[in-house]
């Protein structure tokens, strides 16, 4: 199981007046209970639908039966278009799953026209699956780049080329699901109710876990255990509760806006632009008071940010994430004699010792920062930190008083950008 350690955040590790107190955090019980009971009443009433995904087994079907089919044509490259929820979140699977022995993923999120000729002159067509993910199939940027990879599927498979693409949309309506029935193209149905960035338990996500040949039941099954405890009432048993109010107060009490979410692995860079886009297309809807989400990396912006965290404006607090047990790959022996220091210790070692490096220096500054850990990363944890993700944001929806769902400031942008090109906006 993930742990969560906020003692970075509290007043008696960086003092009162940087940290948060004990009495301001025992002062959120009461409220975070009654706000946990409203979230599963909710549920119960059929809200949250994102919430009951893990426990759709037709969904995990439908997503082994696709891959066992890939397997079955001899597919080398599987091409994803898909772009926010439905781009970031498989991104996120790829970085930790994609290796030798696996398909080819590419993912196409992107209209920067030099990147996809480059793309179109190196796929071979003849043994690839286009997989393309877009709930409305009204969104410019993946359905102009599906038309486009069609087109070469066409030009290679012929009329065969619907056997090669599965759609991920809308079950009853939408402009894909309609041009998907005219050509007899497979479809996979992401929920109505289920908004993008909280689709990673739908085909979104368990699709290309199988396509990688990952476990799609452990991630479930690590997606249900956090959701049972995320159900419980106390802040000191509910990691979700836990984060939540430490984010409101540090925010609020504290004048820390910014939330950095920086892992301290390459292979889950892109979770924190996947919780970068929940928090702000959630909870980014007032001028008064809401988390601001930044993506880092570590080691990288060590060397690039942490003189501005450690000696800025006091805006900013660290969330870390870390994986404990990592490949045993070491510093061979021969170094330049400087190193010496480091021969054969293990890579892993090296990394602990930055992140450590890093929040102790965060902490001799008295800057606030908590840490996420993960005793391995695979699928049951990863389905465990989607899932902590994901409610904490409803809950810090209730404590913002901000509604999570929906997105309206993005779609005037695309109304504006569907004029510019001479469509008519909605």
């Amino acid at each position: 199981m993930l742990t969560l350690s906020v003692l970075g955040t509290l007043a008696k590790t960086i003092t009162a007046s940087k940290g948060i107190p004990d009495q301001e955090l025992t002062g959120l019980y009461t409220g975070m209970r009654r706000y946990i009971e409203d979230f599963l009443k909710e549920r119960q009433k059929g809200e949250h639908a994102w919430s009951m995904n893990p426990y759709d087994k037709s969904a995990v079907e439908q997503v082994k039966e696709v891959a066992a089919r890939a397997k079955a044509d001899k597919i080398r490259t599987v091409v994803w278009i898909g772009i926010g929820g439905s781009g970031l979140g498989p991104k996120v699977i790829q970085e930790v799953f994609e290796g030798p022995d696996t398909v080819e993923f590419i993912l196409l999120d992107t209209l920067d026209p030099a990147v996809l000729e480059m793309y179109l002159s190196i796929i071979d067509w003849k043994q690839t699956m286009v997989v393309v993910a877009s709930k409305s199939g009204g969104t410019l940027e993946p359905m102009s780049v599906f038309f486009l990879c069609w087109a070469e599927l066409k030009k290679a498979k012929g009329d065969k080329a619907a056997d090669r693409v599965v759609a991920l949309t809308d079950p009853d309506s939408g402009l894909l699901r309609s041009f998907c029935l005219e050509r007899g193209i497979s479809m996979l149905p992401i929920p109505t109710a289920v908004g993008g960035r909280y689709s990673i338990f739908t085909a979104i996500g368990l699709l290309p876990l199988a396509l990688l040949d990952a476990d799609v039941d452990q991630f479930i099954r690590g997606a249900k255990d956090m959701d049972t405890i995320c159900q419980k009432t106390s802040i000191d048993d509910n990691p979700a509760a836990l984060l939540a109010s430490v984010q409101f107060l540090l925010d609020t009490r504290k004048g820390y806006p910014v939330r950095v979410i920086m892992p301290y692995s390459q292979r889950l860079e892109s979770i924190a632009r996947w919780g970068q886009q929940l928090i702000a297309e959630s909870l980014g809807k007032t001028e008064l008071a809401n988390p601001i989400p930044f993506s880092a990396i570590g080691t990288q912006d060590q060397h690039s940010l942490l003189q501005q965290w450690m000696a800025g404006p006091r805006k900013m607090w660290h969330l870390f994430i870390r994986e404990e047990d990592k490949y045993s790959i070491a510093v061979p022996d021969e170094v330049e004699p400087t190193f010496s220091y480091i021969i054969g210790k293990p890579f892993g070692e090296l990394l602990d010792a930055c992140y450590k490096g890093t929040s102790q220096a965060l902490t001799a500054a008295k800057r606030p920062h908590a840490t996420i850990s993960m005793p391995k990363l695979d699928e049951y944890h990863l389905g465990q930190l989607f899932e902590l993700f994901l409610v904490e944001v409803i809950l810090l929806g209730k404590l913002y008083r901000i509604d999570p769902y929906g997105q309206p400031a993005v779609e005037i942008g695309k109304n504006i950008t569907k004029e510019l090109l001479g469509g008519k906006s909605h």
